[in-house]
C-alpha cells in the first residue's frame, strides 16, 4: 500500500494542469495483469543471476574463454542450465519455489521438462 499511496496524480488539460487525485484504495485485481508477463520472467532472471553471482549455480560453458549461459528467460518459457550435481538441483528447486511464491503462479509440473547431456549417468 506504500507504493499505492505515496502517488499522486494529477491532469494537463490544454497545457494547464488541472486537478489532484491520490489513490486510497488500493491496486485491484487485473490493474497490473497486463504487465506480469513483462516482470515476473525479469524476477526470475535476476534470481537466476543473482545465485550465479553467488557461486552457487554455474551454467553451461560455450566454449573455453567463454561466459557461461545459465538461463534463457522469455516471456512464459525459460530454460535453465546448470551443473548436474545435486546441491546445483536443489538451488534450482529453491529458486522456482521463491518464483512461485513470490508471483503467486505455479509452475505446470506436466508441461516442463529436465535434459541430461549425454555424458550424465
Amino acid at each position: 500500500m506504500t507504493f499505492v499511496e505515496s502517488a499522486s496524480f494529477s491532469f494537463i488539460f490544454n497545457g494547464e494542469r488541472r486537478g489532484f487525485v491520490k489513490p486510497e484504495r488500493g491496486i485491484r485485481h487485473g490493474d497490473l495483469s497486463r504487465y506480469k508477463f513483462l516482470f515476473y520472467p525479469e524476477g526470475l532472471f535476476y534470481l537466476l543471476h543473482d545465485t550465479v553471482q553467488l557461486d552457487a549455480l554455474h551454467g553451461y560453458l560455450l566454449c573455453s574463454n567463454a561466459l557461461s549461459v545459465s538461463s534463457f528467460v522469455f516471456k512464459d518459457d525459460s530454460i535453465i542450465f546448470h551443473w548436474a550435481t545435486f546441491e546445483e538441483t536443489e538451488v534450482i528447486k529453491s529458486i522456482l519455489a521463491s518464483y512461485e511464491t513470490a508471483c503467486r503462479q505455479k509452475i505446470n509440473l506436466r508441461r516442463s521438462n529436465v535434459l541430461f547431456a549425454k555424458c550424465i549417468p
